[in-house]
């Protein structure tokens, strides 16, 4: 009889467990969902400010240039000193597509180390 009420007290032990390790889990998951809610809300306020910093960026460069083709308009007629800031921009974004061009080809997105890894691996398990 002692036996009976002790795998009793055991099960009731063991349930009282599995409940609290539900609960646990569940507000685990709870807390990981607001931490990533947080973090998700920050990131894309970091996102906005960083595309904000970006167009006024580009703008400051766009008067930058306006500067400089005034400066050159102060020794020549306007039009001359615009064609040469143009010039100057185009041949750079010449050089940069160059640049990107053959960045890109040597770079392949193929995995190559991690295929022939993989493929070193099933021919071991083969054998």
């Amino acid at each position: 009889m002692a036996k009976h009420n002790g795998s009793r007290r055991v099960s009731a032990v063991a349930r009282e467990v599995a409940e609290h390790a539900s609960t646990l889990t569940r507000l685990e998951l709870e807390l990981a969902a607001l931490e990533v809610k947080r973090k998700a809300r920050a990131f894309g306020m970091g996102a906005g400010f960083g595309l904000a910093a970006a167009v006024l960026a580009v703008l400051g460069v766009c008067f930058a240039l306006a500067t400089g083709a005034a400066a050159l308009a102060t020794t020549m007629d306007v039009w001359l000193a615009l064609l040469i800031m143009t010039g100057g921009l185009l041949l750079l974004a010449g050089i940069a597509g160059v640049v990107a061009v053959g960045l890109l080809r040597r770079s392949t997105p193929i995995p190559k180390k991690a295929i022939r890894e993989a493929k070193l691996t099933t021919e071991a398990f083969k054998r």
